[in-house]
């Protein structure tokens, strides 16, 4: 879900949003669930996340290919699972505090709200997060962490680069 960073991936031009748009693509998402939203894309999501990119403090340390994180606390965070078929799945986990996270790749989007990221420890995380049943699912492929930035910022250390 998450190497959200809008505006940098694609060469589409997107119209600018209008006066007084305050959306977080967290509301986008409540608003499809709940059933006030049909579908999500462009241009409300490149909205959603300029506008959230406006929120962060100047300061904020965008994460970067081969970041390692330390939690400062026990903290949820979204996990994707990936699968040698056209869909993928996930939940909510809890990093405990002291867990380590790495960057793998590089942010798709320069200055992304949000990334995906591995545990250092993976396979006892795997465990922990994933259930059974998906971990021994013939077309598993593997899972991944969601991680805003704010929070990498304000509820990790950064450890190694």
């Amino acid at each position: 879900m998450m190497n959200t960073g809008g505006s940098g991936g694609s060469d589409k031009k997107i119209p600018p949003a209008p006066p007084g748009w305050n959306k977080t693509t967290d509301d986008l998402f409540q608003e499809a669930i709940s059933g006030l939203r049909k579908q999500i894309g462009p241009p409300e999501t490149e909205w959603a996340i300029n506008y959230e990119r406006s929120l962060l403090p100047l300061d904020v340390r965008f994460p970067r290919k081969g970041d390692v994180y330390e939690a400062l606390e026990d903290i949820e965070v979204n996990y994707m699972t990936r699968w040698a078929a056209p869909f993928t799945g996930g939940g909510k986990a809890i990093l405990k505090k002291g867990e380590r996270i790495r960057v793998e790749h590089d942010p798709y989007y320069p200055q992304p709200i949000g990334t995906s990221l591995v545990p250092v420890d993976y396979s006892a995380l795997e465990e922990r997060m994933v259930p059974k049943e998906d971990r021994e699912a013939a077309k598993y492929g593997g899972f991944a962490l969601s991680v805003k930035t704010l929070d990498l910022n304000r509820k990790f250390k950064l450890v190694d680069l």
